[in-house]
């Protein structure tokens, strides 16, 4: 009798163990809890540059992409713009989302980002890579197609 009382103890041990141990896994994300939040941290990619201005001595322009959790629902973007030369200097920030198709001109492993694909056609915007230097980020006509010109209208990756 006595041998299965401390059976009994025992297995209550390490079953209330096994329970707290549990606990500490799937606790929400909150701030008592800031260790899992740092392990949850969304990967963004931002791109910068200077875009041609026609009354203006450019565009400062940074583009960052939030990949989230990998669910279309979860993909966000954030576009700053900034004109230089113009007094007062005048900054603008869009926020939305954004969706990715394959495929830029003639490079089917190229990337096109379509920031507030969800909106009217008008409202869209469209950024896109080539598969072989995915860190220059050009700004693309309503077609898809980057833009001929002299003038520089890409971005770069900065992080």
């Amino acid at each position: 009798m006595r041998n299965l009382v401390l059976i009994f103890a025992v297995a209550g041990q390490l079953i209330s163990c096994n329970s707290k141990k549990n606990e500490q896994i799937i606790k929400p994300l909150s701030k008592e809890n800031p260790v899992i939040a740092k392990d949850s941290l969304i990967k963004v990619n931002i791109y910068e540059g200077l875009l041609p201005c026609a009354d203006c001595s450019g565009i400062e322009t940074v583009l960052k992409i939030y990949q989230g959790d990998g669910t279309i629902e979860s993909y966000k973007f954030e576009l700053t713009t900034i004109y230089k030369g113009k007094q007062p200097e005048k900054t603008f920030t869009q926020k939305g989302n954004f969706n990715y198709e394959r495929g830029l001109e003639n490079d089917p492993d190229g990337t096109i980002y379509v920031l507030n694909w969800d909106k009217p056609e008008s409202d869209r915007i469209y950024y896109g890579y080539k598969s072989e230097n995915p860190k220059k980020m050009y700004l693309l006509t309503n077609k898809r197609e980057i833009i001929k010109s002299e003038l520089n209208y890409f971005l770069t990756l900065k992080k």
